[in-house]
Formats: C-alpha cells, structure tokens, sequence
C-alpha cells in the first residue's frame, strides 16, 4: 500500500510540474500584453493632426474604413482616436509640388507626356506647383495653381550635368520652409537620384547625411508626405553603383519616415512612369485626415506614432512621427 501512495504521490507531484510547464508555455504562445490605453486628460493632452494613405495589401477595391477600426499607439499607449475624415469632397483639398532635379539627365523628357497626363488627371481641388532643385535650392517655374494646364507647360528639360551635384535634401528644405501653411494637404513628388555629395560623402551614405536629418525633422513637422522616382543623373557622378544604392536607400528613408513612397527599378531608368504616377494618384485619392490625443510634451516636439487596423488585407501609411505639442 505505501509504495501505491507514494505511486500516487509521484504522478499528482509530476501533473502538478506538467501543469505549470504547460501554463508557462501557453503564457508565452498569448505574448506580451496588449499596450494600455491612454486615459486622456483635457488639462495636458494636446490633439495631433496626421495624414493616412489607405491601401489594400492586395486587390484594388478599398473599403470603407470606419473610426472605430483605427487604433493609434504611441510608445506603449493606445491614444484616444477624436476624429477620423475622408479627404473627399469639401475635404479633398491638396496642394502637390512636383520637384525636378535640374542634373537629371535630359532623357527625363521622355516622360513628360506621361507627367502631363498624370498632372491632367488630378481633380480640380488639387493645386499643383512644377519647380526644378539646383544650387541646394528650388526655382520654381509655375506656383501653385489649380489650372493644370499651366503646370503641364512648365516642364521643361532638365539643365543636366552643368547644373551640378549639390544636395537634392537642401533643395528639399528650402522648398518645405518657404511654404505657407494651410488647411490643406502638402505633399511632394520628387525627380531625382538622391546623389548627395554636400551631406553624404563620397559614399552618400543616408544615415549620416545632416541634410536628409534636417529634411526629415521639417517633413514630419509640417506634415509633409514626400514621394519619389528615381531618375538617373547626369555626368560621372551619376555612374557609380555602389553610390546609387546607397543614393535609393535616401529615398527610401524619405519616404518611409513622412508617409510617402518611392520608386525605382535597379539602378537604371525606369522606361515608363506611368505605373509609378497611377500609384501616386491612386495614393492621394485615398487618404483620411486622423486627429488623435496625445500626452503634450515639455516641448513641441517629434513623437514615434504607430497607427494600425485589423481589417483584414488592408495597410495604413503615414509618418512615423507626429508632432506633439505643449499641451500647455
């Protein structure tokens, strides 16, 4: 009888160890969890304002997405979601500023037809700017304006390799600083390779660039969505493909910190644009105006903001940084 108990005693022990060891492992399977919410407080919260590209991870068709199906996730807290508007209709307002890099080569007009159709296909609420980078700075040929016509006749062929390799991201700011606020959306589709020979070095690396830093930082405080399509340069620089790699990589970062997205295919060019622009557009018709509460911080400043659905098939875009102001 005593060795069955101690039988007993021995199997109701090794459960009770399965037990706890089953337990554990069903604990790490569930993961970690879900991030608090933010109880917001109307005395310190301050509303941020962002722009977010819906789009479907396959499939053309969008859903409507309701407020209640975005969430937003600032460092390890769910901030309250006040407002969620579809930039349609009386909302649709844009003002787009196409930027030509000037020591592009002058096969670029090649694609003018299929830049003056996509400038020809954008509603009529969309204001639209044509201006071309040289020097570190933007000479703009036609300002905004919503006859499209009028920017459709200021494309021009690019200076090319006389104009220079200065830095495409100095041009960028010079661009971003000189323009005025507004209740509309600001966004920027760029022509250029990203070479930067002032802010990257020989090797153009991005992620030391103070340029593209300072590009970045203006960007996403003025809530602007930057796009681009790569476009070879003229001249020697232009040649090189350890440096375009690492030139595409900037653009890559551009887009990826304001929202926007860039295009490429290799290091050469790209024989037809068109597929990049129907993109674009179909970008710029899909777009929601998000306003959540955020704690204010001691000082204006950028904050790392996630914004997430869980519809299925379906992706949300848009910087990662807000602009949180004082609360105060």
């Amino acid at each position: 009888m005593r060795n069955l108990k101690m039988g007993k005693n021995s199997i109701t022990k090794h459960s009770i160890a399965l037990g706890a060891m089953l337990g554990l492992a069903l604990g790490m399977i569930a993961g970690p969890t879900l991030a608090a919410p933010h109880k917001p407080n109307t005395s310190t919260d301050v509303p941020v304002k962002m722009v977010v590209t819906v789009k479907p991870h396959r499939g053309a068709e969008v859903p409507v997405v309701a407020e209640a199906d975005v969430k937003v996730y600032q460092r390890d807290l769910q901030n309250k979601v006040t407002s969620w508007i579809p930039l349609q209709g009386d909302r649709a307002g844009l003002q787009l500023f196409i930027l030509i890099d000037d020591n592009s080569r002058d096969s670029l007009s090649l694609q003018f037809s299929s830049i003056a159709k996509f400038i020809d296909e954008q509603p009529a609420s969309t204001a639209i700017a044509v201006g071309y980078m040289h020097n570190g700075m933007v000479t703009t040929a036609q300002a905004l304006t919503t006859d499209h016509a009028l920017a459709q006749k200021a494309l021009r062929l690019p200076i090319g390799a006389s104009a220079g390799y200065t830095s495409p991201y100095l041009a960028l700011s010079d661009l971003m600083k000189k323009w005025p606020e507004t209740q509309d959306r600001r966004e920027i589709l760029m022509f250029t390779n990203g070479i930067d020979p002032l802010g990257g070095g020989s090797s153009n690396d991005p992620f030391t660039n103070p340029y593209l830093d300072e590009a970045l930082n203006r960007a996403q405080r003025g809530g602007f969505i930057v796009y681009s399509i790569y476009t070879p340069g003229a001249g020697v620089a232009g040649r090189s493909g350890f440096r375009t790699n690492l030139a595409q990589s900037g653009l890559d970062l551009l887009a990826q910190k304001t929202g926007g997205e860039t295009y490429y295919l290799g290091l050469g060019a790209s024989v037809d644009f068109t597929p990049y622009l129907q993109d674009v557009s179909y970008n710029l018709k899909h777009q929601y105006e998000l306003t959540f509460l955020a704690k204010g911080a001691n000082k204006p400043s950028l904050e790392p903001v996630k914004v997430k659905t869980e519809m299925p098939n379906m992706g949300l875009r848009t910087a990662e940084n807000g602009y949180v102001g004082t609360g105060i």
